[in-house]
């Protein structure tokens, strides 16, 4: 098992990873029911692609002899009604200033990684992505 996701009521789920024990909090969104005071599920699912991408991209840099700390991704989830359910999804990304000297091989090899991340893969193509590379173009 990954993890087990407890209903507290309310609206609200405690999702603990089981080899870690590291836990933490979902909440219904105020435009579904809810308090808003958490993630909700599709929050996460929007935050977990940019996590992934960086997580792969991250992985990539390593191998080149680098890393990509201070690198920041800010999300957007987009939702759709009939049916409920995310229809994009956008990230801006943030290059610190020595990172953005890169290049534009790297940068190439580092952008196709992120875009093969395991989520980008596993969401429905129905969820339009757009990414803003910022300083990588």
């Amino acid at each position: 098992m990954t993890s087990e996701v407890l209903y507290n009521g309310d609206l609200r789920t405690t999702c603990t990873h089981l080899k870690s024990g590291s836990h933490f909090e979902t909440d219904a969104p105020t435009d579904n029911n809810g308090k808003g005071e958490r993630f909700s599920p599709t929050d996460l699912l929007a935050t977990s692609l940019a996590a992934c991408m960086i997580t792969v991209m991250g992985i990539k840099a390593r191998t080149m002899d680098f890393d990509l700390n201070d690198v920041k991704i800010e999300v957007l989830k987009k939702m759709a009604a009939d049916p409920r359910r995310v229809s994009g999804i956008d990230l801006k990304v943030h290059i610190p200033e020595n990172l953005a000297v890169i290049d534009a091989k790297t940068i190439d090899i580092l952008k196709r990684t992120g875009y093969t991340c395991p989520v980008a893969k596993s969401l429905h193509p129905d969820i339009e992505v757009n990414i803003e590379w910022g300083a990588w173009g």
